[in-house]
């Protein structure tokens, strides 16, 4: 029997409703397996082609005990290109894209507003400010992590006390302030450069500032892979308390939540994340700006849900995005210059559609 009008009407919003919950409530498990394939695809792309079944023997002959190893045939080359060229690189990737994914989320939520991200607020170059530094003193890799860590906190503590000088609210005074703080550290990079020998220095310098996981080893992953688990998997234990920061202060500190505690948490572990991806790759922007967006559209805003998926989304994007640059032209494209492709425009259009919903356009 077909339901009546009124009946459809009221059924809608049920449906909906249900809908929505169960894309949150699938939505993790389905990016994880997700990222996975991509994972595995990605291991397979490349200028040298290696056949499907030799990439999986070969991962098998690397992880599983010495009595269950296959024994199919590959050639030497081909192991090298799986294991110490490209595994690597998209382990490195993989884990710089759930890191920003992350600290993205968690600045959005902070702040209250979607419109932030390590780059708007300076941290991005405020970490490529210090890691310039520590290239240019010739300091080891601690040395490097710790100066790249600095110079981002700092910037990010530079922006957000800029932001609240301003009398006004919303969206712009953060962004202006990043803008601001951004620009200053970026005429330090000017300056970093100037500085540095021609021959010895300077082409690294340049080249590590577009950023790019060309250089990725397993060295490089070991220094990220820390970083990104204990800062991350802090940000991964706060998110619940993350959820109050989008209430009033006065009604937080009322549930027994110190806030401004919690704000500067999630500054330095957000600040710590960009600081260790920007040590060993470079600058890759707007990934943590645009990453939390998709990641909403997927699990809803609740950040219990939330950060998870911006980590997994993150992985597959700059993963994604990397595989583009080594398939696209002849010679490889740094990552930073295609993930700044994407992003200015996504946050042109983003910050445009706010802007129209503030002023009662839509």
């Amino acid at each position: 029997m077909p339901m009546s009008p009124a009946c459809e009407s009221e059924a809608a919003p049920l449906r909906s409703q249900a809908a929505t919950r169960w894309r949150e409530l699938t939505g993790t498990p389905v990016l994880a397996l997700t990222l996975l394939i991509v994972f595995a695809a990605s291991l397979m792309l490349g200028a040298y082609r290696v056949p499907p079944t030799h990439v999986v023997e070969i991962l098998a002959n690397l992880c599983l005990p010495e009595s269950w190893r296959p024994s199919g045939i590959w050639s030497a080359t081909e192991q090298t290109v799986v294991t110490v060229i490209r595994l690597p690189r998209l382990l490195l990737g993989a884990l710089a894209g759930a890191g920003l994914g992350l600290a993205g989320a968690s600045l959005q939520g902070m702040m209250r507003n979607p419109l932030v991200g390590p780059d708007l607020l300076g941290v991005s170059s405020g970490a490529a400010c210090g890691g310039m530094l520590a290239i240019l003193m010739g300091w080891p890799d601690a040395g490097l992590v710790a100066s790249a860590f600095a110079g981002g906190f700092i910037a990010l503590v530079c922006a957000s006390l800029l932001a609240r000088a301003s009398r006004g609210g919303g969206v712009l005074p953060i962004v202006l302030a990043g803008v601001v703080v951004s620009a200053f550290f970026t005429a330090l990079h000017g300056l970093i450069q100037y500085t540095a020998d021609a021959e010895s220095k300077l082409p690294a310098l340049v080249y590590w500032l577009i950023g790019s996981f060309a250089a990725a080893n397993a060295h490089k992953v070991a220094i990220l892979a820390p970083v990104v688990a204990f800062a991350g998997g802090a940000l991964i234990l706060l998110r619940w308390r993350i959820n109050l920061l989008s209430l009033d202060d006065f009604e937080a500190e009322a549930l027994g939540q110190k806030t401004r505690a919690l704000r500067w948490s999630v500054l330095a572990l957000a600040a710590l994340i960009v600081a260790g991806q920007v040590a060993v790759s470079g600058i890759v922007g707007w990934a943590g700006l645009i990453v939390p967006h998709f990641a909403r559209m997927v699990v809803g805003a609740d950040h219990r849900r939330l950060l998870p998926a911006s980590a997994l989304i993150g992985a597959i994007f700059l993963l994604v995005v990397d595989d583009v640059g080594r398939m696209l032209a002849p010679q490889e494209l740094p990552i930073g210059i295609l993930t700044a492709t994407i992003g200015a425009p996504a946050f042109a259009a983003l910050f445009w559609r706010s802007q129209r919903r503030a002023t009662g356009g839509e």
